[in-house]
């Protein structure tokens, strides 16, 4: 029995508003700071704790554009709201949901302020816990935080490539590419939620 459910949180509660243009208006190429920013070390050195934010857009810059990488740090976000409704109703009705997110040191801030954290009965973030997606230790940890089997949790992201240390847990993984075939994967894991018009 799915006793709670954890959440990914980029990709799949929120979202960030990304201007198309910004790389463009300091001179770089597309997808340039992407490339830098979620790059193998630096990446894994900021998600987990290794340094901060403000470090992690500090090496950006100087590989990139001072102007183009504080900017892009900037990014405002906005949180999905057919996905809180998910999570709202999954908490209705018992289940425990949780964030399980490969994070930097300002995430408790950012759900605070953002208010995604009153929808929530817990947070896990690599950063504060020394090792990331898929590492199955970031998955136990969020286990052991519930008191929980690997059994009674479903996990859902949208890479698949960090649903393949819940895997081996035994845990339920679903790779995220919408609200309706959440909803659906749901349903296949015996969980119960409102009626959704898929009409829409």
């Amino acid at each position: 029995m799915i006793r709670a459910v954890f959440f990914d949180l980029d990709g799949v509660v929120r979202h960030f508003d990304h201007d198309p243009d910004l790389e463009r208006r300091h001179g770089l190429d597309d997808g340039d700071i992407a490339r830098v920013a979620f790059a193998s070390p630096l990446i894994e050195e900021v998600t987990t704790g290794r340094i901060t934010r403000a470090e992690w857009i500090a090496r950006i810059a100087e590989r990139t554009a001072p102007a183009a990488a504080e900017e892009w740090g900037r990014t405002p976000f906005r949180l999905d709201p057919e996905v809180l409704a998910v999570i709202d109703a999954l908490r209705a009705t018992g289940i425990r949901c949780m964030i399980l997110t490969n994070g930097t040191d300002t995430i408790p801030r950012e759900l605070r302020d953002s208010g995604l954290d009153a929808h929530l009965d817990g947070i896990v973030n690599s950063a504060e816990i020394g090792y990331a997606k898929p590492d199955p230790r970031a998955f136990q940890h969020a286990l052991d935080a519930l008191e929980l089997r690997a059994e009674e949790v479903f996990f859902t992201d949208d890479s698949p490539s960090k649903l393949t240390g819940a895997d081996e847990l035994g845990i339920t993984t679903h790779h995220f590419t919408g609200v309706l075939p959440l909803r659906r994967a749901l349903l296949d894991a015996q969980i119960a939620l409102p009626a959704l018009d898929e009409s829409r």
